[in-house]
């Protein structure tokens, strides 16, 4: 009988699929949410989730003057770039600002190329940004201080990728390395 048991197990574990990716990132394939968007990029278009169909997509919130979680994670993907080689040109980093107060146009286009020229800065009025925070689950509040810059934001740090067919696929937690990032965009490029 337990050897039976046993077999039937073992029969299930063969039959489940071992061609679905693992990856370094939570896999989030089939989420009801952060299906869409629409603003504007620092260059004045405006631009929607649809307009990146056929590359994959890297998409963080956050605001300029953040410390320390903004640059960051701006920095790891830009490495992420880097070790991705032809591929990340396949690959759209979006910045979207919580701050639309202070992230006019102009800040950031002079803030999001810094890091790598072909990542975009996204940006809408207070009603847009707050629309598109919540249809990503992203948490963001003011926070008054007594600081020179008058206010900061305590906002969700993580980041969501998509694959090339549009799909939300996963949600990288701040502080994964740039290496386990573009291994996981590889996948995501590859059609896995």
């Amino acid at each position: 009988m337990r050897h039976s048991i046993l077999l039937a197990c073992l029969a299930f574990l063969c039959a489940c699929d071992r061609s679905a990716p693992i990856f370094h990132a939570t896999d989030i394939t089939g989420a009801d949410f952060g299906r869409s968007f629409a603003l504007t990029d620092h260059n004045g278009r405006r631009v929607a989730s649809a307009d990146f169909r056929g590359q994959a997509v890297v998409i963080f919130f956050g605001y300029t003057q953040c410390p320390d979680i903004c640059p960051t994670a701006l920095v790891t993907m830009k490495e992420a770039m880097a070790l991705l080689g032809a591929d990340a040109d396949r690959v759209q980093v979006l910045f979207v600002t919580v701050d639309p107060e202070r992230d006019t146009q102009a800040v950031l286009a002079a803030y999001v190329p810094w890091f790598d020229a072909r990542f975009l800065g996204l940006y809408g009025d207070e009603k847009t940004t707050l629309a598109t925070a919540k249809e990503f689950r992203v948490f963001y509040s003011k926070v008054k201080g007594e600081t020179a810059l008058g206010y900061s934001i305590d906002h969700s740090a993580t980041s969501y990728a998509y694959d090339p067919q549009g799909h939300l696929r996963l949600l990288i937690r701040h502080g994964e390395t740039p290496q386990r990032i573009a291994e996981d965009l590889k996948k995501l490029l590859a059609g896995k």
